[in-house]
């Protein structure tokens, strides 16, 4: 499996915290559950300030959240209950996924709040992120049900206790 993971570390504390192998290991994980053997996606380790205006900038939404994503195809399924679309490949057989962008603040309160390791939660996080660049999502009750037991299930394999 080759995935081309382009990480923009813009808040010095996701260094200290191993932003580089989290997010290496979750996204190849979600990347195997889903069949995908060649992918690209790029993602921003930030800090709420930044995260702040990117959700108000692309989704009306001025306030802080732990992990925002941008799919660079629309894989989402037509109707309620449906699986998403499967990505169309590049002409070099590679799969452009799109962009995630995380915060360090909120992640880490939430972390806390929820006494869990931040390695957990932050890759819980991008697991979560790099299955909306997939297609799913979690609007209705079907699609939220299939979306968390996917999640929890790549989790599982990597020894992480089920965030629900």
């Amino acid at each position: 499996m080759t995935h081309d993971i382009d990480i923009l570390i813009e808040d010095a504390r996701w260094q200290g915290a191993g932003f580089e192998r989290l997010a290496n290991t979750a996204i190849a994980a979600t990347l195997s559950a889903q069949g995908i053997e060649q992918a690209e996606l790029s993602i921003l380790a930030c800090d709420d300030a930044r995260i702040t205006v990117l959700n108000a900038d692309f989704r009306d939404r001025p306030t802080a959240t732990n992990v925002l994503s941008w799919p660079e195809e629309d894989l989402s399924p037509k109707q309620e209950g449906d699986a998403p679309a499967t990505p169309t490949p590049d002409p070099d057989r590679a799969v452009s996924l799109g962009d995630i962008a995380i915060a360090y603040d909120t992640c880490a309160r939430e972390a806390a709040e929820q006494d869990k390791p931040l390695a957990h939660h932050v890759t819980h996080l991008l697991v979560h992120g790099t299955l909306h660049l997939l297609g799913y999502d979690h609007i209705s009750d079907t699609d939220a049900t299939r979306m968390e037991a996917l999640e929890v299930e790549i989790l599982g394999k990597l020894g992480i206790p089920d965030p629900y």
